[in-house]
């Protein structure tokens, strides 16, 4: 689906909204990030202590335009309202109220426009004004029960949950016209993900090391194998070309030591050559580095903006 006709608003920071926008604009939006002045968007600085930071914002804001404005300043804050006014979108992470306290909330968009709030909890109750961040918003939705104190490499609530799941709510509200006022919770968005496990498992911990047949092993150099073996058909096959027949009868064990002895007896790369073109279930555990190789990175329009790129041209059209 194609977007170049959509202008966005992008008034967020970070990386959930900064992660739905880029991905509107790798469809084709027209996405304007409006900036504070001075540092900008505090993503710019984010893993450096001296300076800016560009990996971190670049990964996430590839594709837009970048437009300064101190929205704390009436001027400032009039020229955003005329910039809205042009606006099919508008996205916004700011703690609930905060927008309406600046004269920036749902009433300075269009009529048929979306505005879609990413929250932390919900606009409104009793944590609506709860600080945090994907760490915390994924332990209050039950995602991290069963692999605490393990942290998860990606930020699931920040992309899933928050920039994922705003992408559907806004593309469904664009099919049906417009004009609609979203509010997205991250914490109650990551619950959804795991809320299919309390009604009751076939297997506890089926993903995290509950039985043999889907685990994580490891190979003689240091490096892991994936084994989702759950069709019967795949576990049988994998127990014969790892000469362990006996083991096809004990699929469902949580755990088969002598599995595991035989996985540490050859490396990764021996054990993918094997495999190769056998229905087995069976794969590496790559380095971001090795992925990116064979999958590509995803790196598609470009570059993304210096702060206040695109200041002067947005004035221009709209002749502020």
């Amino acid at each position: 689906m194609k977007l170049a006709k959509l202008r966005v608003i992008d008034l967020s920071a970070f990386l959930p909204g900064p992660y739905l926008t880029m991905t509107l604009a790798d469809h084709g939006a027209d996405v304007i990030k409006i900036e504070p002045p001075g540092s900008g968007d505090p993503g710019r600085q984010i893993g450096l202590s001296d300076g800016p930071s560009t990996v971190f914002f670049r990964n996430f804001n590839r594709g837009k335009k970048s437009v300064v404005l101190d929205l704390k300043a009436p001027a400032d804050r009039r020229k955003l309202l005329s910039l809205c006014e042009t606006a099919d979108v508008l996205v916004e992470t700011f703690r609930p109220g905060v927008a309406e306290r600046l004269g920036i909330g749902p009433d300075a968009a269009r009529r048929d426009a979306v505005y879609c709030s990413i929250t932390g909890f919900g606009g409104d109750g009793p944590g609506a004004q709860r600080v945090g961040h994907d760490l915390n918003y994924v332990g209050w939705a039950g995602v991290l029960a069963d692999t605490a104190p393990a942290m998860p490499p990606i930020q699931i609530a920040d992309l899933a949950s928050g920039g994922l799941g705003a992408v559907t709510r806004i593309l469904a509200a664009l099919l049906e016209g417009g004009g609609a006022r979203i509010t997205v919770s991250m914490t109650q968005q990551a619950h959804d993900l795991v809320a299919h496990r309390s009604r009751g498992e076939p297997i506890p911990m089926l993903l995290t090391g509950g039985v043999a047949c889907y685990r994580v092993y490891a190979t003689e150099d240091g490096r892991y194998l994936t084994v989702a073996a759950l069709e019967p058909r795949f576990w049988r096959r994998l127990c014969e070309l790892v000469d362990l027949p006996e083991l096809v009868e004990k699929q469902w064990e949580q755990r088969l030591p002598e599995l595991e002895r035989r996985f540490e007896s050859r490396s990764l790369a021996s054990w993918l050559e094997l495999f190769d073109g056998e229905d087995v279930s069976v794969g590496p555990v790559a380095t971001i580095e090795e992925a990116a190789r064979d999958l590509g990175d995803d790196l598609r329009p470009g570059p993304a903006p210096r702060l206040g790129e695109h200041t002067d041209a947005w004035r221009t059209e709209l002749q502020i």
